[in-house]
């Protein structure tokens, strides 16, 4: 049975050989062809030597989530081959280098195999060593340009695009595909069942990762200084930001930078940097993961009770580095909730898309600077360092920009008294100044210790609690400032519900339909943020049952939910994945099938 633009094609490789721009140009060749395709690479925490792999999907209806089964296993790393061979379907492909021959332990009777001699071919038409080892990886996209019908003119193009201003690297590259795809028309019958038709499905869409699109959206929103200390997966995103800024945040007429980019030792020392920048006026943002979030506990701390803006994005990942820091999770959920010790409560934002992280990132300064708060964006690792077809990114140039209560020097002149504590609008956000705004007005001390409503230090209980109070107030003002939920939900509403967040959503939109398939209508609503608004405690209220599907052990949304909200926890089910790789609508589907056949049993 034919299967046009709807198969997982998976590569196995050895980290550090250059098969990551190969494997990108196959990705990159499917999506210029107007198709969709969401590619996953899958890479261990070394620099060199352990397997990695690089996985595929094309999908004719558009689901960008991971699916189950392997159709065509590239492998040419033989440390993985045995794990790789078990991984195709029946009835799937296993290409492999035949130079040498392929011992009988990896043979199956159900699948079919192509061999191609990579490396003699490498040797025979190469000379340069490096070139043997790197070209190796292009004459397999070669072949299968030619088993998968990928067109030819597309990965020219595309070679012609990558290799601008190094010209002389295309003929060889052209080259090696061309001997992949000879091979495959002077031995095999192509294009196999399983192959591609171009499409115009996708239109303006752009293909990007989230890292690159938040550094992009940090630029858009107006920040000046980055502090960060380097850690996977959150790396790319200063990179990014810096990478922007050199060209964007320079002076035209005097050459110099209007940026500052801040390694510094560690994590903590990073957030120190980002709270001293915003405190003195300007936009300021770091990046991390898990083990940098715990480290930054204390400044983030002393941001939410100073009350100074912040702005830190999370690429969440599998566990600390004795875990698997190079696989994703959604397992920062409750440390970013409740950050620091004492009574603290920070703002997060749960992007989906690249196009999600610009925008988010972009709101998550405004959100700081009005609410004078720590905000916490969590994405992952997926999200952050995973291509993934988006909506193009937009700007109004006549946004805007939110910089929160702030004084001026005619606005201090006015009041008697300045209270950069007092809650004058009764909203629980006070009004804070920069520094040298005024020569008589408006300084204070910022600090992490008990004070009055005019930032005087004092341990006095009661002038503790009614800090702690407007501080209650101003979250719930946070609730009416932040991005509400998307809710899916037909005319005719169902009892039961799903709940999902951050890039749980490709897989959870797919196996609502393979439920509405089966006459299962299951409404849902995908949470952008917390605090949680009205509108998500309407939706759990109006169903008996809600299905809470997240990336990690401890189901730690579905705690945040019961402990926020006060729900009953029966009422929420957790769908859980926690094995690194991002969840698929098949592992949804069973679970939430499983619960149903049992609800079904005790009824």
């Amino acid at each position: 049975m034919s299967k046009i633009n709807d198969f997982v094609v998976r590569f196995a490789n050895v980290n550090g050989t250059g098969s990551a721009s190969a494997n990108y140009l196959f990705a990159k060749a499917i999506f210029r062809m107007g198709i969709y395709v969401s590619p996953k690479n899958i890479f261990p925490s070394n620099i060199q030597g352990l397997p990695t792999w690089y996985e595929v999907r094309i999908s004719d209806k558009g689901w960008l989530g991971r699916r189950e089964g392997i159709d065509m296993m590239v492998c040419v790393n033989p440390q993985s081959m045995k794990k790789d061979v078990e991984s195709v379907i029946p009835g799937g492909y296993f290409l492999y280098d035949s130079t040498k021959n392929l011992s009988p332990e990896f043979i199956r009777d159900d699948i079919n195999y192509i061999g191609i001699p990579l490396m003699q071919m490498c040797i025979e038409n190469f000379t340069d060593p490096r070139q043997r080892q790197l070209f190796k990886n292009i004459i397999y996209v070669g072949a299968l340009s030619a088993l998968l019908d990928i067109e030819f003119k597309v990965l020219e193009d595309l070679l012609a695009e990558q290799f601008t201003g190094k010209e002389k690297l295309i003929a060889p590259n052209v080259k090696a595909l061309n001997l992949g795809v000879q091979y495959i028309h002077e031995n095999y019958k192509y294009p196999l069942d399983i192959h591609l038709e171009r499409r115009d499905m996708i239109g303006n869409a752009i293909m990007t990762d989230g890292n690159s699109a938040c550094g992009l959206g940090a630029i858009y929103a107006g920040a000046t200084v980055a502090a960060w200390y380097p850690i996977t997966p959150s790396t790319s995103v200063v990179e990014a930001f810096s990478e922007y800024a050199s060209k964007m945040r320079v002076d035209k007429l005097t050459g110099k930078n209007n940026f500052a980019i801040v390694q510094a030792e560690d994590e903590l020392a990073a957030m120190g940097m980002v709270i001293g920048a915003n405190w003195n006026g300007a936009r300021s943002f770091t990046a991390t993961s898990g083990p940098g979030l715990s480290l930054m506990n204390e400044f983030i701390g002393l941001a939410y009770f100073a009350e100074i803006p912040a702005v830190l994005i999370d690429v969440q990942r599998t566990g600390p580095s004795t875990g698997m820091p190079t696989r994703t999770q959604q397992s920062d959920v409750l440390l970013a909730a409740y950050a620091s010790h004492g009574d603290t409560k920070h703002v997060l934002l749960f992007p989906s898309t690249p196009k999600e992280c610009f925008d988010l990132t972009a709101e998550a300064f405004d959100l700081a600077e009005g609410l004078h708060t720590p905000v916490i964006m969590l994405t992952d690792l997926d999200l952050g360092m995973n291509d993934h077809i988006s909506e193009p990114f937009e700007w109004d140039d006549a946004r805007m920009v939110n910089r929160g209560k702030v004084y001026d020097a005619t606005q201090l002149d006015n009041i008697e008294q300045f209270g950069r504590y007092l809650d004058v609008d009764d909203d629980g956000i006070t009004y804070r100044t920069y520094p040298g705004t005024h020569k008589t007005k408006g300084s204070f001390f910022t600090r992490g210790t008990s004070r009055d409503e005019y930032a005087t230090y004092t341990e006095e209980g009661p002038a503790y609690v009614r800090n702690m109070q407007r501080l209650q107030k101003k979250w719930n003002t946070a609730k009416t400032m932040v991005p509400g939920p998307q809710v899916y939900q037909d005319k005719n509403e169902s009892k039961l519900g799903a709940l999902f967040f951050g890039t749980t959503k490709f897989s959870a939109e797919e196996a609502r339909e393979m439920f509405a398939n089966q006459g299962v209508i299951l409404d849902a609503i995908r949470l952008k943020s917390f605090p949680f608004n009205k509108t998500v405690e309407d939706f759990i209220s109006s169903h008996d049952k809600i299905f809470v599907i997240e990336q990690n052990r401890d189901a730690q949304m579905r705690s945040l939910l019961v402990n926020e909200l006060n729900i009953n926890p029966t009422k929420l089910v957790s769908i859980l994945n926690y094995d690194g790789m991002p969840i698929t609508a098949d592992n949804i589907f069973e679970q939430i099938s499983n619960d149903l056949k049992v609800d079904a049993l005790v009824k």
